[in-house]
């Protein structure tokens, strides 16, 4: 467990954007001997091979081969953004202060982001002699601030009033004059950029007994990291393929060409089956049998408030996995899939806690609804649990990472088959 908390912490710290997220998951790939492809050229896949490839450098998919016939897929999917405030323009004219100008990313508590040390992350375009090349960047200092209103000019704000992103949420640099470029650019011209404000603070455990896990972006990094872990604990198998997903832009809808709405996925696994000489029926039957995760993080009863909770259905820190229920299907877990994941988990002695809304509160959807939209197979919804989502640091429980990493472990290496419609077998 300290073993896979440590990477955990290394892997939240390491994700400042999704680049920076899809880097630090590819550096673990390689690192466990899988080939990377380039969407762009020819794949040679063979059978048993191990491979990942990404699109937009915000999205990853790996994936191992069947060693013999593809009789289905096992596969999760986690997401690598997380809400922030986009950099528009690193310069704005100020005869006081260098400011930038942003605009918000995904549904924040934006009152997280004020008063706290602050950085940029993400790619620059850069000129070169063949084109133009990306970047990732990251400057390692304290860079910007987002000043808060006193309370002796803000009586209201202080009762709660809600912040406006366009005059009471933009950061500075500093005094007039200075220049964020030199920091962003390094060498060469800078064409266009794709950057966010970064909290500067790191990782950490928190506790009497250091249980509590408390870091920027543990939506969705944290079920990230956790699920790659199980992935590469997965043994393969002789008739199945494995899969992982970390898709981009789920905290605004999935929409787009990098995002679970995307065909980034059905791509993949179309040349994958391609490669297998898979016909269009063996493709039916594959899908039939495949069973998808869709990990991303879910609520835990707040301490101090859990009247927002379902009361039938409390939510512990470090209690086990979430399985996530809704009636209205913004979850895609049914009673099936539920049943089936629950199964695997006891048999690999991992606790799990179900979750729903209580009944008058919507909750928001997840990567599954969206990814089923491309990829029509059974799925589960599950998370960690945490508190202060959305918030721009978040608290969630040390043993669930172990307890993630466990179940997506067990299910990768356990045999599963739905020989009818209703009936699945499971076989250690």
């Amino acid at each position: 467990m300290e073993s896979m908390l440590k990477g955990c912490l290394e892997y939240l710290d390491a994700g400042v954007s999704p680049f920076h997220a899809v880097e630090a998951s590819a550096k673990l790939l390689d690192q466990a001997g899988f080939t990377r492809l380039e969407e762009s050229q020819p794949w040679n896949l063979v059978k048993g091979g191990k491979y990942y490839t990404t699109r937009n450098g915000s999205s990853l998919i790996a994936w191992r081969m069947p060693q013999e016939e593809l009789g289905g897929w096992r596969g999760a999917a986690a997401h690598s953004d997380s809400p922030t405030y986009r950099i528009t323009a690193t310069k704005v004219e100020d005869p006081r202060y260098a400011r930038a100008r942003v605009e918000g990313y995904g549904g924040m508590r934006s009152s997280t982001w004020l008063d706290r040390p602050l950085t940029m992350a993400g790619r620059v375009l850069v000129r070169t002699e063949n084109g133009v090349e990306t970047r990732l960047v990251c400057p390692d200092k304290d860079l910007l601030c987002i000043p808060s209103v006193c309370v002796h000019f803000d009586r209201e704000g202080v009762k709660g009033g809600p912040l406006n992103v366009a005059t009471d949420l933009q950061p500075i640099f500093g005094n007039s004059g200075a220049d964020p470029a030199a920091e962003i650019a390094g060498e060469g011209e800078v064409l266009e950029y794709d950057l966010v404000l970064v909290t500067r603070q790191k990782a950490v455990t928190v506790g009497m007994q250091q249980e509590l896990l408390m870091s920027p972006r543990i939506d969705d990094l944290g079920a990230a990291y956790a699920t790659l872990q199980g992935f590469l604990a997965g043994k393969g198998a002789k008739d199945r393929g494995d899969v992982w997903c970390l898709f981009d832009n789920e905290e605004v809808g999935s929409g787009t060409r990098q995002g679970a709405l995307g065909n980034f996925l059905p791509s993949v696994l179309a040349r994958a089956e391609q490669a297998l000489g898979i016909t269009p029926e063996q493709h039916i039957c594959a899908q039939t049998n495949t069973l998808m995760l869709s990990a991303d993080n879910a609520h835990a009863t707040h301490p101090n408030h859990p009247e927002l909770s379902d009361a039938a259905h409390p939510v512990a820190l470090n209690g086990g996995v979430v399985i996530k229920y809704n009636a209205s299907q913004k979850y895609t877990t049914s009673a099936l899939t539920g049943a089936l994941f629950s199964e695997i988990c006891r048999r690999a002695d991992v606790p799990v806690q179900p979750f729903y809304n209580r009944p008058d509160m919507p909750g928001g959807s997840t990567l599954g609804n969206l990814l089923s939209w491309q990829s029509s197979v059974p799925m589960v919804d599950i998370g960690m649990p945490q508190l202060a989502m959305h918030s721009a640091v978040e608290t969630a429980g040390c043993a669930d990472v172990d307890y993630m990493a466990k179940a997506v472990a067990a299910f990768y290496n356990t045999r599963l088959a739905q020989p009818s419609d209703g009936n699945w077998t499971i076989t250690d």
